[in-house]
Protein backbone atom coordinates (compact mmCIF):
# COMPACT_ATOMS: atom_id res chain seq x y z
CA UNK A 1 0.00 0.00 0.00
CA UNK A 2 0.93 3.67 -0.95
CA UNK A 3 1.99 5.27 2.49
CA UNK A 4 2.67 2.90 4.96
CA UNK A 5 4.74 2.44 7.50
CA UNK A 6 6.99 -0.19 7.94
CA UNK A 7 9.14 -0.91 11.55
CA UNK A 8 11.80 -3.19 10.36
CA UNK A 9 14.07 -4.51 12.97
CA UNK A 10 16.56 -7.48 13.80
CA UNK A 11 14.37 -9.57 14.26
CA UNK A 12 12.15 -9.55 11.06
CA UNK A 13 15.51 -10.03 9.34
CA UNK A 14 16.77 -13.04 11.26
CA UNK A 15 13.49 -14.65 10.66
CA UNK A 16 13.53 -13.96 6.97
CA UNK A 17 16.65 -15.50 6.91
CA UNK A 18 15.30 -18.53 8.41
CA UNK A 19 12.61 -18.00 6.21
CA UNK A 20 14.51 -17.63 2.91
CA UNK A 21 16.55 -21.14 3.79
CA UNK A 22 13.33 -22.88 3.54
CA UNK A 23 12.18 -21.35 0.09
CA UNK A 24 15.99 -21.83 -1.40
CA UNK A 25 15.49 -25.37 -0.79
CA UNK A 26 12.10 -26.02 -2.20
CA UNK A 27 11.88 -23.36 -5.08
CA UNK A 28 10.38 -23.63 -8.27
CA UNK A 29 9.16 -21.82 -11.29
CA UNK A 30 6.23 -19.22 -10.33
CA UNK A 31 6.74 -19.96 -6.38
CA UNK A 32 3.91 -18.30 -4.19
CA UNK A 33 4.49 -17.53 -0.60
CA UNK A 34 2.18 -16.37 1.73
CA UNK A 35 2.69 -14.63 5.09
CA UNK A 36 -0.54 -14.39 7.19
CA UNK A 37 -1.15 -12.69 10.96
CA UNK A 38 -2.76 -9.85 13.09
CA UNK A 39 -2.93 -6.13 12.77
CA UNK A 40 0.58 -5.41 13.84
CA UNK A 41 2.45 -8.56 13.91
CA UNK A 42 5.16 -7.73 11.11
CA UNK A 43 3.44 -9.22 7.99
CA UNK A 44 4.59 -6.27 5.62
CA UNK A 45 8.38 -5.95 7.29
CA UNK A 46 8.65 -9.95 6.88
CA UNK A 47 7.31 -9.53 3.53
CA UNK A 48 9.66 -6.46 2.36
CA UNK A 49 12.85 -7.93 3.74
CA UNK A 50 12.37 -11.44 2.17
CA UNK A 51 11.73 -9.80 -0.78
CA UNK A 52 14.78 -7.93 -0.84
CA UNK A 53 16.94 -10.93 0.46
CA UNK A 54 15.61 -12.93 -2.58
CA UNK A 55 16.84 -10.39 -5.03
CA UNK A 56 20.39 -10.44 -3.58
CA UNK A 57 20.21 -14.15 -4.59
CA UNK A 58 18.98 -13.06 -8.23
CA UNK A 59 15.43 -13.78 -7.80
CA UNK A 60 12.60 -11.35 -8.17
CA UNK A 61 9.82 -11.80 -5.65
CA UNK A 62 6.76 -9.18 -5.96
CA UNK A 63 5.00 -8.44 -2.60
CA UNK A 64 1.29 -8.43 -3.16
CA UNK A 65 -1.10 -7.10 -0.23
CA UNK A 66 -4.40 -8.05 0.52
CA UNK A 67 -5.57 -5.32 2.56
CA UNK A 68 -5.53 -3.76 -1.49
CA UNK A 69 -8.34 -6.60 -2.12
CA UNK A 70 -11.02 -4.93 0.55
CA UNK A 71 -14.72 -4.76 -1.80
CA UNK A 72 -15.57 -1.62 0.32
CA UNK A 73 -13.62 1.29 -0.22
CA UNK A 74 -11.83 2.22 2.91
CA UNK A 75 -13.50 5.42 3.43
CA UNK A 76 -16.36 3.82 3.54
CA UNK A 77 -15.70 0.11 5.32
CA UNK A 78 -16.00 1.91 9.43
CA UNK A 79 -19.37 2.63 8.41
CA UNK A 80 -20.34 -0.55 6.69
CA UNK A 81 -19.22 -2.58 9.32
CA UNK A 82 -20.81 -0.76 11.63
CA UNK A 83 -24.24 -1.08 9.50
CA UNK A 84 -23.76 -4.39 9.30
CA UNK A 85 -22.77 -5.24 12.50
CA UNK A 86 -18.99 -6.08 12.90
CA UNK A 87 -19.42 -10.24 14.03
CA UNK A 88 -21.21 -10.35 10.22
CA UNK A 89 -19.37 -7.98 8.44
CA UNK A 90 -15.46 -8.98 9.44
CA UNK A 91 -13.56 -11.73 7.64
CA UNK A 92 -12.94 -13.46 4.61
CA UNK A 93 -15.78 -12.32 2.56
CA UNK A 94 -14.83 -8.31 2.94
CA UNK A 95 -12.03 -9.47 0.13
CA UNK A 96 -12.92 -9.52 -2.78
CA UNK A 97 -10.98 -12.98 -3.74
CA UNK A 98 -12.23 -13.23 -7.08
CA UNK A 99 -9.33 -10.47 -8.35
CA UNK A 100 -6.56 -12.12 -5.59
CA UNK A 101 -7.28 -15.09 -7.96
CA UNK A 102 -6.96 -13.46 -11.25
CA UNK A 103 -3.86 -11.78 -9.82
CA UNK A 104 -2.30 -14.73 -9.16
CA UNK A 105 -3.22 -16.87 -12.08
CA UNK A 106 -2.10 -13.64 -14.08
CA UNK A 107 1.74 -14.14 -12.11
CA UNK A 108 1.52 -17.70 -13.11
CA UNK A 109 0.82 -17.69 -16.70
CA UNK A 110 3.02 -14.07 -16.94
CA UNK A 111 1.01 -11.67 -17.73
CA UNK A 112 0.30 -8.11 -17.27
CA UNK A 113 -2.21 -7.60 -14.46
CA UNK A 114 -4.18 -4.53 -13.18
CA UNK A 115 -4.04 -4.92 -9.49
CA UNK A 116 -5.87 -2.51 -6.90
CA UNK A 117 -3.49 -0.46 -4.84
CA UNK A 118 -4.39 1.55 -1.53
CA UNK A 119 -3.00 4.96 -0.88
CA UNK A 120 -3.05 5.51 2.44
CA UNK A 121 -2.99 9.15 2.76
CA UNK A 122 -5.72 10.00 0.76
CA UNK A 123 -7.72 6.75 1.25
CA UNK A 124 -8.35 6.24 -1.89
CA UNK A 125 -7.65 2.72 -4.47
CA UNK A 126 -5.70 3.38 -7.00
CA UNK A 127 -4.85 1.01 -10.26
CA UNK A 128 -1.18 -0.43 -10.23
CA UNK A 129 -0.48 -2.68 -13.73
CA UNK A 130 2.51 -4.97 -13.27
CA UNK A 131 4.34 -7.34 -15.61
CA UNK A 132 4.30 -10.72 -14.38
CA UNK A 133 7.27 -11.98 -17.15
CA UNK A 134 10.08 -12.06 -15.40
CA UNK A 135 8.93 -12.00 -11.88
CA UNK A 136 9.97 -15.22 -9.96
CA UNK A 137 7.99 -15.16 -7.01
CA UNK A 138 4.93 -13.82 -5.41
CA UNK A 139 5.19 -13.18 -1.62
CA UNK A 140 1.22 -12.15 -0.90
CA UNK A 141 0.96 -10.87 2.64
CA UNK A 142 -2.49 -9.63 4.99
CA UNK A 143 -4.46 -11.41 7.48
CA UNK A 144 -5.89 -13.86 5.64
CA UNK A 145 -2.80 -14.64 2.76
CA UNK A 146 -2.60 -17.97 3.52
CA UNK A 147 -6.34 -18.58 2.76
CA UNK A 148 -5.39 -17.99 -1.05
CA UNK A 149 -4.98 -20.81 -4.02
CA UNK A 150 -1.87 -22.50 -5.07
CA UNK A 151 0.36 -21.22 -2.29
CA UNK A 152 3.63 -23.36 -2.28
CA UNK A 153 4.62 -22.15 1.10
CA UNK A 154 2.11 -20.47 4.07
CA UNK A 155 3.83 -18.89 6.90
CA UNK A 156 2.03 -17.69 9.91
CA UNK A 157 3.13 -14.99 12.56
CA UNK A 158 1.34 -16.32 15.75
CA UNK A 159 1.77 -12.80 17.32
CA UNK A 160 -1.75 -11.65 18.54
CA UNK A 161 -3.10 -8.37 18.40
CA UNK A 162 -2.22 -8.33 22.47
CA UNK A 163 0.76 -8.41 22.04
CA UNK A 164 1.59 -6.02 19.20
CA UNK A 165 -1.19 -2.83 20.46
CA UNK A 166 2.52 -0.74 20.62
CA UNK A 167 3.05 -1.49 16.75
CA UNK A 168 -0.72 -0.67 15.71
CA UNK A 169 -0.58 2.51 17.67
CA UNK A 170 3.30 3.31 16.30
CA UNK A 171 2.18 2.36 12.43
CA UNK A 172 -1.28 5.01 13.28
CA UNK A 173 -3.10 3.15 10.61
CA UNK A 174 -6.35 3.19 12.09
CA UNK A 175 -7.36 4.75 15.77
CA UNK A 176 -7.34 2.60 19.12
CA UNK A 177 -11.05 2.95 20.33
CA UNK A 178 -13.30 0.15 21.35
CA UNK A 179 -14.91 -0.13 17.44
CA UNK A 180 -11.28 -0.51 16.51
CA UNK A 181 -10.70 -3.10 19.44
CA UNK A 182 -14.26 -5.03 17.97
CA UNK A 183 -13.08 -5.52 14.97
CA UNK A 184 -8.80 -6.73 15.99
CA UNK A 185 -11.03 -9.05 17.99
CA UNK A 186 -12.92 -10.66 15.33
CA UNK A 187 -9.77 -10.53 13.26
CA UNK A 188 -8.26 -12.61 15.62
CA UNK A 189 -10.92 -14.97 15.22
CA UNK A 190 -10.79 -15.23 12.01
CA UNK A 191 -7.05 -15.72 11.40
CA UNK A 192 -6.52 -17.86 14.30
CA UNK A 193 -9.00 -20.13 12.50
CA UNK A 194 -6.52 -20.34 9.61
CA UNK A 195 -3.89 -21.21 11.87
CA UNK A 196 -3.69 -25.02 10.99
CA UNK A 197 -3.25 -23.87 7.18
CA UNK A 198 0.53 -23.14 7.91
CA UNK A 199 3.82 -24.95 6.86
CA UNK A 200 5.70 -22.47 9.16
CA UNK A 201 5.05 -20.33 12.32
CA UNK A 202 6.94 -17.45 13.20
CA UNK A 203 5.81 -17.67 17.02
CA UNK A 204 5.91 -15.25 19.32
CA UNK A 205 9.53 -15.12 19.81
CA UNK A 206 9.85 -14.43 16.21
CA UNK A 207 11.70 -17.82 16.16
CA UNK A 208 10.54 -19.26 13.00
CA UNK A 209 9.61 -23.18 13.31
CA UNK A 210 7.95 -25.77 10.97
CA UNK A 211 4.78 -26.75 11.25
CA UNK A 212 4.25 -30.45 13.07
Amino acid sequence: MLGDVLLITEKHEKAAEKILEHVLKNKKDKYIIAISGESGSGKSELTHVLAKMLRKKGIFAKPVHIDNYYKVLPLERTEWRKNHGIANAVGLEELDWETINKNIDDFKNNRKATMPCVDLVTEQVDTLITDFSGIDMMIIDGLYAINAPDVDLRVFIELTYHETKKAQAVRGKEPQNDYRMQVLEKEHQVVQSLKPLADLFVNIDYQVVKAK
